[in-house]
């Protein structure tokens, strides 16, 4: 049996109860756990002296290492953070460039692909993750690894018009072709990489659907991440009877609640939400009292200046929101820059009444898949949700809402808390078919099995795939 070699940027070994919540660590380790082999990355330590580790937990082996400062700021925190992040997520005006930093990028994928060499057989085959790795397959192949390697990209891709504002757009994009199959969260986020490689790139696509550029023939397909709901359903179910402390009032009845979780980023829209919520409070007073906002977002990349101010931004509006609205006995949002464990937040999702998912710009985001999967089917709750996040193309039964829209946020809340029980339980069921249609391990089988298929190639196919200038 082949042997699974997933690479990714951020490694660390996942015990099952202080898994965090969605995202490409739980979706990758879930992967593995089920078929087995070894994880291989950086394990987040800047260090004078990088040595590889190895951690075996059930049949994961986990292999890391550090990176020296130099590699941190160029590779990661540069360009990685600092111009792919926010292009790939539409936000040119955040965006920053430096020729160092790219070069300090193309130099650390570099270095892991030979790291990796040494650990691979000849049948392994190579899962590469999302977009601080994309030179990475050309990295391999220009050491001769031959073995198939599949790229998964996470986050969305952008039009050609947002990718061509990186000056090194070509050069990068040069080096996806050195991946025998290219996934994509969406078929939106699909046919914008086409369109880059027929346009700029002056690619072909072949009547069987694979795309010929740069003299190399691959592939591309949508294979939307997914989660396990039974899995999320029993801890989920496990948390019975620790209802948590929000939403209580001082007689001991309960409030409606609405539920965020998500990573500290500018992609996110927490701002937008904040200020939503508290347009909701002041279009529905009637609702003042009998709501709580629980947001949870705990802190990423902390020592980015942007990051930094988004948090103040935050805190600002949350103490303007509390300050304005609160009382002695309620407080309209309660914001905690803080991780919990799954079971917790499972338990926290089932509780409430709404998931507010309305992120400006997400690949996927898993938080509202697992909301859904969360819930009682007895009594479900109501997933309101961001057009502008992957899973929207699956869970078309939510309220689906503009995240620059304020006024039909606010709304959109609104109706959410008033919607009868036999609506709630309809479109609940109706997301529930698909979640369990594309669960994550549909999402892991069909990506290997299509990966599986350049067995079959032969081998003059997959020779001389070093592309890069």
């Amino acid at each position: 049996m082949n042997r699974l070699v997933v690479v990714s940027n951020r490694v660390a070994p996942i015990r099952d109860s202080k898994a965090a919540a969605g995202g490409l660590a739980v979706g990758v380790y879930e992967a593995l756990r089920e078929a087995g082999g070894f994880w291989f990355g950086w394990n987040g330590e800047v260090t004078k002296k990088p040595e590889i580790s190895y951690e075996t937990l059930g049949n994961i082996t986990y292999i890391t290492m550090g990176l020296c400062k130099r590699d941190y700021d160029q590779y990661y925190r540069g360009f990685s953070n600092a111009t792919l992040w926010p292009i790939f997520h539409y936000r040119i005006d955040l965006a920053r460039y430096c020729r160092e930093d790219y070069e300090g990028y193309r130099r650390v994928n570099a270095m892991l692909a030979e790291k990796l060499k040494p650990l691979l057989r000849p049948d392994d085959i190579i899962w590469v993750h999302d977009y601080h790795l994309i030179p990475f397959a050309d990295a391999c192949r220009q050491l001769g690894v031959d073995n198939r390697i599949g790229f998964f990209l996470h986050i969305p891709f952008p039009a050609p018009e947002i990718l061509t504002a990186i000056p090194a757009h070509r050069d990068l994009l040069k080096t996806f072709s050195a991946y025998d199959l290219i996934g994509f969260q969406t078929e939106t986020d699909r046919l914008a990489f086409q369109d880059y490689m027929t346009r700029e790139a002056h690619g072909q696509v072949k009547p069987d659907g694979s795309l010929f550029a740069y003299g190399q023939k691959f592939r591309t397909g949508v294979y939307p991440i997914g989660v396990m709901p039974d899995e999320i359903r029993r801890m989920a179910e496990s948390y019975r009877g620790r209802r948590p402390l929000i939403g209580r009032t001082t007689d001991g009845k309960l409030r409606k609640t609405i539920i965020s979780v998500d990573r500290l980023d500018y992609s996110k829209g927490l701002l937008e939400r904040f200020l939503a919520y508290e347009e909701f409070l002041d279009l529905f007073p009637e609702h003042r009292r009998n709501v709580e906002y629980v947001q949870i977002a705990p802190t990423s990349r902390s020592d980015v200046k942007t990051y930094q101010a988004i948090r103040k931004q935050l805190e600002t509006e949350a103490g303007h929101l509390n300050g304005r609205l609160a009382d002695l006995d309620w407080t309209p949002l309660h914001y905690l820059n803080k991780s919990l464990d799954r079971r917790t937040l499972m338990g926290l999702f089932r509780s409430a009444n709404v998931g507010f998912v309305v992120p400006l710009r997400d690949g996927m985001n898993l938080v509202a898949k697992e909301y859904v999967a969360s819930q009682d089917p007895a009594d479900p709750g109501v997933l309101v949700l961001s057009r502008f996040a992957g899973a929207v193309h699956e869970l078309t039964s939510a309220l689906i809402v503009n995240p620059y829209d304020c006024v039909g946020m606010a709304e959109a809340l609104d109706r959410a808390l008033r919607m009868p029980l036999a609506e709630r339980k309809e479109r609940y069921e109706q997301q529930m078919q698909a979640i369990r249609a594309a669960d994550l391990s549909a999402w892991r089988d069909n990506f290997l099995r299509d990966l599986g298929a350049f067995a079959d190639q032969p081998s003059a196919l997959r020779e001389g795939r070093a592309v890069a200038s």
